[in-house]
């Protein structure tokens, strides 16, 4: 093989090494792609839809009410979960006749599906930890279910940010 072969075969194995890494590195630590499996954020996120977690943005800033958030399920984190904040440490939840009260003002919820059925006794939400639950109130796993009701900040991955796939309904998650 003539030597300019060989020099050119070695720069392609270095280029696409490191390509590898800086790929690895950007999924790693700052965005990732993910499928989502189920239904409990409809009409917000679609089952099978592809979202962009970014895992880099809670680095900077405090997570916010609302964000919709990709964390480790608390019992079991081999599971990830998507589901919107809904409550912070010190703050008051408690659901009365289908209506959602955070520190007992009701909250004005326009992403949810539907009206929520039952209700939920107040709790107040640990330092540190966070109340989550999806936008399909009435088909979703979350806080009100779990035997630990709260997402500790280790657990969180990131802020889901885009839905990349499917196009016609690719953009800004809000």
């Amino acid at each position: 093989m003539p030597k300019e072969m060989k020099s050119e075969i070695k720069e392609w194995i270095k280029a696409i090494g490191f390509a590898l890494i800086l790929a690895l590195l950007v999924r790693g630590f700052i965005f990732e792609p993910m499928i989502v499996p189920t239904g409990s954020m409809i009409p917000t996120i679609q089952i099978n839809d592809r979202i962009l977690v970014n895992k880099f943005i809670y680095r900077f800033q405090e997570s916010q009410y609302n964000d919709i958030v990709v964390f480790r399920y608390p019992d079991d984190h081999r599971q990830i979960f998507v589901k919107r904040l809904i409550g912070k440490g010190g703050d008051t939840i408690e659901i009365k006749n289908g209506v959602l009260y955070r520190n007992d003002i009701p909250l004005d919820e326009p992403y949810i599906k539907e009206a929520m059925w039952g209700d939920f006794e107040k709790h107040t939400v640990p330092e540190g930890h966070y109340f989550m639950m999806g936008d399909n109130r009435n088909n979703s796993k979350d806080s009100r279910f779990w035997n630990n009701s709260y997402v500790s900040r280790k657990e969180i991955i990131g802020k889901a940010t885009y839905r990349i796939w499917p196009l016609n309904r690719a953009g800004r998650l809000e």
